[in-house]
């Protein structure tokens, strides 16, 4: 099957190593699938200006919370970034082209702009992957906060993340020390596509929602869910000759799973 450009260009980027894979230029990839005439570079520059204005107005001790409290202030009271909570499920907040021009996002799509400000200010800060709401941390030993891009920037510490947690689960909920684990850019990557899987899912828009399983299993070809849902998907548009190996492929890799005797009648049917 021959793939758009941008899917070929994201898959190319992802086969870097992880200290070398460009996370700005990837999401761009993302975007440009929905995007064809995007263009990288513009938007790639734009966040070049971005770091070079907050770096004009770093004070001379750059210690990690005042770098962070000059990032928030340009980002949030500057330019206006805010977290898009009325219309929270619509894609364009996953699309960092997008989320540039309209300075509105989900946490993880407002997490990357700020990594990627701070990486051009040789600020490094990483990915948490927490349940229910992206963070981002500085990288330094001993810091000890979080960043909530989603929330104008506030600096969270390992308590607030409970609490947040609490918040979007349940009040017993309690904080794993895995939640608060920074997330390989992979997994960063994977994660906004899943974000998008879930959107075209819930507006029954199957052909996107396969584009987006397609790139999580560039990212991640083992992943037994995944496999399944494509399969499940394929079926659903009648495609059964690229839903029967996705579907066997499921079987293998997860051989007890509960749904394994649903997945044998479906692949029986289609046989």
């Amino acid at each position: 099957m021959d793939f758009p450009l941008a899917r070929q260009r994201f898959y190319q980027e992802i086969q870097q190593p992880q200290d070398q894979l460009d996370l700005g230029k990837a999401a761009l990839y993302l975007a440009q699938e929905e995007y064809p005439t995007l263009e990288i570079d513009y938007y790639l520059n734009i966040l070049d200006t971005m770091a070079a204005e907050v770096a004009e107005q770093l004070p001379e001790s750059r210690y990690p919370l005042k770098i962070v409290q000059t990032i928030n202030q340009y980002l949030y009271e500057e330019l206006g970034f805010y977290g898009n909570q009325k219309d929270y499920y619509n894609p364009r907040n996953s699309f960092l082209n997008d989320v540039l021009e309209r300075r509105t996002g989900i946490p993880i799509t407002l997490s990357l702009v700020y990594l990627e400000v701070a990486k051009r200010l040789d600020f490094p800060m990483v990915g948490i992957g927490m349940p229910g709401h992206f963070l981002i941390r500085p990288e330094f030993e001993g810091v000890g906060i979080f960043v909530d891009a989603f929330n104008q920037g506030e600096t969270l510490f390992e308590q607030d993340c409970e609490e947040l947690l609490q918040k979007i689960y349940h009040p017993s909920a309690q904080l794993d020390p895995r939640f608060l684990e920074a997330v390989s850019k992979s997994r960063f990557l994977a994660r906004m596509l899943s974000n998008l899987k879930a959107i075209y899912l819930n507006k029954q828009d199957f052909k996107k929602a396969i584009g987006a399983i397609d790139r999580i299993l560039m990212l991640f070809p083992d992943n037994a869910m995944e496999l399944r849902d494509r399969g499940l998907l394929l079926y659903q548009l009648d495609e059964w000759t690229r839903a029967i190996p996705d579907l066997e492929s499921y079987l293998e890799k997860a051989p007890h799973a509960q749904d394994v005797p649903a997945i044998r009648q479906l692949l029986a049917k289609m046989s």
